[in-house]
């Protein structure tokens, strides 16, 4: 049993989508508990991926290629997870901003986080003030996680704070930024409660804000 949970974190650190499905299978097969599966197989695999990130032994094509696996392997898993009633780590919307179309960084931002146990809620690219508002209070969401890439969509962010402001949604959603341009100190200006510089922290972040 030990033996397959550690080839399912070595698929996955390898990005081998497919020996990662034929590997849950067989351990689900063998009856190794689902929760025994995603902790200490697949979301073990992608925090030592954060961390070779973040130690520069790993870039981002890497990053991607291990979190689609991660993928492949959550989407067999899910019917499970719901009937062994694994706790999931929080509930987060992720989506970039109103006038950006940009998804890779979003994209890896969510994998990861989904990765890390996380229920996602992902509005696309885009997204307006009002679309994050009701997807909060429609589905109850703890993190609002936004991206910008481009320094002439960043006003969307203080926007979209203003508005879960106006909606009285503020003080029970905590909102996390990240993007090219968006720094610690833009976050403070615009009232955000993180801020995360790249894919692989925004787990820790999410996190961290969830214990404030």
């Amino acid at each position: 049993m030990e033996s397959l949970i550690k080839e399912i974190h070595k698929n996955i650190m390898e990005g081998e989508a497919n020996d990662v499905k034929e590997n849950i299978q067989a351990a689900i097969d063998a009856g190794v508990p689902v929760s025994e599966i995603l902790n200490e197989g697949m979301i073990a695999a992608m925090a030592d991926v954060g961390r070779l990130f973040e130690d520069g032994e790993c870039y981002v094509p890497e990053m991607l290629i291990s979190a689609r696996a991660m993928q492949a392997g959550l989407v067999l898993i899910q019917p499970h997870l719901k009937n062994a009633e694994v706790e999931s780590a929080g509930k987060v919307v992720v989506g970039t901003v109103k006038g950006d179309l940009h998804d890779i960084g979003k994209n890896l931002v969510a994998m990861m986080l989904k990765g890390a146990g996380f229920e996602i809620i992902d509005l696309g690219t885009d997204v307006p003030p009002e679309k994050f508002v009701e997807a909060v209070r429609e589905q109850g969401a703890q993190i609002v996680a936004m991206s910008a890439l481009l320094t002439t969509t960043m006003p969307s962010i203080k926007n979209t704070i203003d508005a879960l402001n106006a909606a009285g949604l503020r003080g029970q959603v905590k909102v996390m930024i990240g993007g090219a341009p968006v720094t610690q100190k833009y976050a403070d200006q615009v009232g955000a409660d993180g801020f995360s510089p790249d894919a692989s922290r925004a787990v820790a972040t999410a996190k961290s804000l969830l214990k404030m």
